[in-house]
């Protein structure tokens, strides 16, 4: 999964890499400024062609703190350098109670005082904001299914077999219940 993420973040960069190069502003000996930019038939403007992803969906679900270290470089980098918010990244740590309950509402506020201060999570020490307890999948679909009405989705998961048969369900089900289509792949290991 951070392969296809990296490579997202590849590119969204090339393309915009691409879009500094390609277009300029030219001044002639009076003043006048025109913009200069190449044919779209140029080699470059292939990728962007080939390039389909338009928003991509990120849930990184684990029990222990530390197994955001793994990751925490290239959400810094979709943090710093994803200026179109292409990628949303969630973070959700399934060792602390939900946000709400009595039992997590230190580190709630620890969090939230942290992030607002430095713009860092003190979870996964990341810009990206970290969530307790496991994600609601059924309201992850939903809202996905409403951004995205009458558009085909792709949903890619790598982990524990048990949630295999909730997420392939809940994609057959919003699949048949909206307009949006969601496809389910499962990596296997």
């Amino acid at each position: 999964m951070i392969s296809i993420v990296k490579d997202i973040v590849n590119n969204i960069r090339a393309m915009e890499e691409e879009a500094e190069s390609t277009s300029g502003a030219l001044e002639n000996g009076n003043g006048d400024v025109g913009i200069n930019s190449t044919s779209s038939s140029s080699p470059n403007s292939k990728r962007k062609e080939s390039f389909k992803t338009r928003r991509a969906y990120f849930y990184w679900v684990t029990r222990e703190q530390g197994s955001f270290d793994w990751f925490k470089g290239i959400m810094n980098e979709v943090a710093e350098m994803d200026h179109n918010h292409v990628i949303e990244l969630h973070n959700y740590c399934t060792s602390v109670y939900e946000e709400g309950d009595a039992r997590s509402a230190l580190i709630t506020m620890l969090q939230s005082l942290n992030h607002a201060k430095n713009g860092v999570d003190i979870v996964s020490g990341t810009r990206v904001k970290s969530h307790f307890a496991k994600p609601n999948w059924r309201s992850v679909y939903k809202q996905i299914a409403v951004d995205h009405n009458n558009s085909r989705v792709g949903v890619f998961y790598c982990g524990a077999p048990a949630l295999t048969k909730e997420l392939r369900q809940l994609a057959s089900d919003f699949s048949h219940k909206t307009s949006t289509k969601f496809d389910f792949h499962k990596e296997n290991f």
